[in-house]
């Protein structure tokens, strides 16, 4: 598989730096792995710390990886998608995974990838050089938050969406076609929506003690957060729980909402570029992100209510390392400085994330 993505990735990463993003000096020369979707180099509805790798990289290097939908070959005929327009790799992926290696989740994700140095009480920066979209066209299922808006009269059945619950909504879920030229999708009659791609799914192995954990719910090691700011010229650090780290990425989505109210986005193949780093400097217990302009912290529980108190507690923990300021300073200066908003309503575990403006971090403000 040849990725043309050089370009694309050297601008990402002088965005990076100019945002501020820093990493320890990396002492030896980074490497560029390839990292196709294939039966053997997938990990199909889990995070695991017992996941054998697929590939093994050093702190600082680069991987050109590939992911497949959330749908199958069938599910998406049933839709309406052209024969000749999936392409033949995803039915040998299905047709080359036994049914007791999938499982207990739904989401196809490419990895583990073990990381050199990596190990828990890590953090893992994992750095979004370029993200593509390789065919024209994503799909979108109907269920979800309010599932009774996807049935009309004489909706019949399921269509087939490749995790659990996906596609619902019977004749409700469809094709949606892409134009990657204007990078714009119409997704009903009259709105047209910016397209900007990114991994719902990028996550590491729990702790040992937790097992194999479905890939549905987002939590501590990230996972299925599904938040929509993780495009290419961002950067997630996770924490690290297990040797290696073994991060694992899939749930390609060419837009979303936040919210992700009908339980999928534009749902679609992807390719890119990342970038990994073994940051030991830093000792997160949540997952945070940072772009070009915000620094956002995460939560996720079931209760909405432990979620959002997760994430406000991470963004007074944030304010608190950058600024020098107390506790209550921090908690007072988020609720007129940061803006909290639902990432997603729809894997189990609730998401919720917080925002800052890096300008209220710079010294002086």
């Amino acid at each position: 598989m040849h990725f043309s993505m050089r370009r694309h990735a050297v601008t990402a990463m002088v965005a990076a730096c100019a945002a501020g993003i820093t990493a320890p000096s990396l002492a030896h020369a980074q490497k560029i792995h390839q990292l196709p979707t294939t039966p053997a180099t997938v990990a199909w509805g889990f995070y695991w710390a017992g996941a054998k790798p697929v590939l093994t990289v050093n702190s600082g290097d680069m991987i050109d990886v590939e992911t497949i939908m959330t749908n199958s070959p069938a599910g998406l005929e049933r839709m309406g998608a052209k024969p000749d327009d999936i392409p033949q790799w995803m039915r040998d992926l299905y047709a080359g995974v036994p049914q007791d290696q999938r499982g207990p989740g739904g989401h196809v994700l490419t990895g583990p990838i073990f990381v050199n140095g990596a190990d828990s009480g890590d953090v893992l920066e994992v750095r979004m050089l370029s993200i593509t979209l390789p065919i024209a066209y994503g799909y979108n299922g109907c269920s979800g938050y309010m599932r009774e808006f996807c049935r009309a009269p004489g909706d019949t059945g399921d269509t087939g969406a490749g995790r659990g619950g996906r596609g619902g909504g019977g004749g409700a879920s469809r094709i949606i076609p892409m134009n990657r030229e204007k990078m714009t999708a119409e997704v009903a009659p009259g709105i047209t929506v910016p397209l900007k791609p990114f991994w719902g799914s990028i996550g590491v192995a729990p702790p040992a003690e937790k097992g194999k954990v479905n890939s549905n719910p987002p939590h501590q090691h990230a996972g299925n957060m599904d938040n929509k700011e993780l495009v290419a010229g961002t950067t997630l650090y996770v924490p690290v729980w297990t040797k290696g780290a073994l991060l694992e990425l899939g749930d390609g989505h060419a837009a979303q909402g936040d919210g992700e109210v009908d339980q999928t986005a534009i749902e679609t193949n992807l390719k890119g570029r990342i970038q990994v780093i073994v940051r030991k400097d830093l000792k997160f217990d949540w997952p945070r992100i940072e772009t070009p302009t915000h620094w956002i912290t995460m939560g996720a529980d079931t209760s909405l209510v432990v979620a959002t108190k997760t994430a406000i507690g991470n963004m007074v923990k944030l304010l608190q390392e950058h600024k020098g300021i107390t506790q209550t300073q921090a908690y007072q200066a988020a609720s007129m400085a940061a803006d909290l908003r639902i990432t997603e309503l729809v894997d189990g575990n609730l998401g919720v994330h917080m925002m800052i403006a890096k300008d209220y971090l710079k010294p002086g403000r």
